[in-house]
């Protein structure tokens, strides 16, 4: 009998123990689980992903492409006047210098006319002199009837060779001595041909003169140098922006218009000659000026963009702007033309609505977005 109650009670205590232990680890269990939930946020707490960005509005309007070209400016060959003698005359004084502006009837050569030269214009008179007395003693002779109608006719008609002959004597201006010789016009000495002691031909350049004409809105002033396939793109009356080179006159610049598109590549440069008409009178762009120029060509309506605003990945150019709910959306564009900081481009874009500036290259296409401080002003 003390044999079996021993052995009946010692699988009781072993169940019990076993019991104790599977409640313990349940209950651990549970408390490492709500600690666990305590400290883990819920899904729907977690704040969607969001980049901060700048904007600007976007507007829609003329946008050319910009073409650099250089050159010099020169002396508009519309308004350039040579300045010459009709007869064969030694200079014996200039009077003027390179670049010095002059009125019209400034003394410019003192001159002196060719000995065969005055001998010829004396004889023109002498021969006029000759020719008059001869009509009038013919004329004398015709009224007492010893003179014929033909004679007093070939009389009359040496007076008239004579007297045309002495005509274009004087229209050279051609005198014994010295002789002044004026500008013609008023303007800008560029360039003297001639110095004190030469001996120049008759029609030979003495000076060329530029006149100050700014109501010749086609005379080319300035000369440009174009690539050939460029040159393709411009237009008489493309707007063009000059800038000079030089480093001391920074900051000056002239506007005008393109006035002549050269159809041949030249031989030199290898580049198309372009002139522009560009008024500079007053200015600091004298003749020889080596220039810039801004040339606004291909001129279309276009979205005009900031170049910040315009991205780029296989499926091509696009933008961003700001959907309702502060949503980004990626507008596709083509781009058209560039024009300093900005692009000419095509697409869907919306005018109310803000364009990415700033931030867009970590946007994704319905990304929420947050406006730091906006730009002001409108693309451009």
């Amino acid at each position: 009998m003390a044999d079996r109650r021993f052995f009946s009670r010692t699988p009781l205590r072993a169940t019990a123990c076993a019991c104790c232990a599977v409640a313990a680890f349940a209950i651990g269990a549970t408390l490492l689980t709500a600690a666990h939930a305590d400290n883990t946020p819920a899904a729907a707490d977690t704040p969607a992903p969001s980049a901060a960005v700048q904007t600007v509005r976007v507007t829609r309007g003329a946008v050319s492409q910009t073409l650099v070209a250089y050159g010099t400016v020169a002396a508009a060959a519309a308004n350039a006047t040579t300045v010459s003698l009709p007869y064969l005359a030694r200079v014996t004084r200039v009077l003027v210098q390179p670049g010095q502006t002059v009125a019209r009837g400034a003394p410019l050569f003192v001159v002196q006319a060719d000995p065969n030269a005055v001998i010829a214009w004396t004889q023109a008179q002498s021969s006029a002199t000759l020719a008059r007395g001869e009509l009038a003693r013919t004329q004398s002779l015709y009224r007492d009837g010893l003179a014929t109608q033909s004679q007093l006719a070939a009389a009359q008609k040496a007076l008239d060779d004579a007297q045309q002959a002495l005509a274009a004597q004087h229209a050279t201006g051609i005198a014994a001595g010295e002789n002044t010789v004026t500008a013609p016009v008023a303007g800008v000495i560029a360039q003297l041909t001639a110095a004190p002691g030469d001996q120049v031909q008759a029609g030979a350049a003495l000076a060329q003169l530029v006149a100050d004409n700014p109501a010749n809105a086609h005379a080319t002033n300035v000369s440009l140098g174009v690539e050939p396939a460029e040159a393709l793109t411009l237009h008489a009356g493309d707007r063009v922006v000059l800038r000079p080179l030089a480093p001391a006159l920074d900051g000056l610049q002239a506007q005008g218009r393109i006035v002549l598109v050269g159809a041949a590549i030249d031989a030199q440069s290898q580049l198309v000659n372009v002139g522009a008409n560009v008024p500079l009178a007053g200015t600091a762009f004298l003749p020889g000026t080596r220039v810039r120029a801004d040339i606004d060509t291909q001129t279309g309506i276009w979205w005009n963009v900031p170049r910040a605003a315009v991205l780029q990945d296989d499926r091509g150019h696009y933008v961003y702007q700001i959907a309702p709910g502060n949503k980004a959306q990626r507008v596709n564009v083509t781009v058209k033309v560039e024009h300093g900081n900005a692009y000419g481009v095509d697409g869907a874009l919306d005018a109310a609505r803000p364009l990415v500036v700033s931030g867009n290259d970590e946007l994704e296409d319905g990304m929420a977005v947050r406006l730091a401080q906006t730009k002001q002003g409108d693309a451009q």
